[in-house]
């Protein structure tokens, strides 16, 4: 067999750090430093996804040990959540957390139908600065920001 044979056969355990741990680890620093949340997005995503896979892995390691295979799937699942081309955990954070979990959006039942949408889309430190300029200048004066920054952002 040699040692390419060797190697082939590990090449799990041999790739499986850099791709699970090191590239993940150097991407999510280099997310925590750019202005961007988007790249948090994946980041935090990657880690919640690993941290499961890892749970899933102690939990049912007696089960797993009798699939050949099962170093390899974890492999290129990581592969599929780590690399830009596919962003995998931001898919999966956009089609299946966002649809399940509703952290943070609870929004005053008070608020008009259309208000109430764009207080959802916002942050929760950003909604509470609305909530508090709505508070101090009423729900008219944020009808009108939100219709000028519609107008402001059909004109790009």
């Amino acid at each position: 067999m040699g040692i390419l044979g060797a190697m082939a056969k590990h090449l799990d355990a041999i790739i499986g750090p850099g791709v699970m741990l090191l590239f993940p680890l150097y991407a999510s620093i280099r997310a925590i430093e750019s202005p961007s949340s988007l790249d948090d997005q994946q980041w935090l995503t990657y880690w919640v996804i690993y941290s499961l896979i890892t749970l899933f892995e102690l939990t049912f390691w007696k089960i797993l040990v009798w699939i050949p295979l099962w170093g390899y799937v974890k492999l290129v699942a990581c592969l599929w959540l780590v690399l830009p081309i596919f962003n995998g955990a931001a898919y999966i954070y956009e089609n299946i957390v966002r649809k399940y979990v509703k952290i943070g959006r609870y929004v005053n039942p008070n608020y008009p139908e259309n208000q109430k949408k764009v207080l959802q889309m916002m942050t929760l430190d950003s909604r509470k600065s609305v909530e508090r300029y709505i508070d101090r200048y009423g729900p008219d004066a944020f009808e009108r920001v939100v219709k000028a920054a519609e107008r402001e952002a059909r004109k790009h």
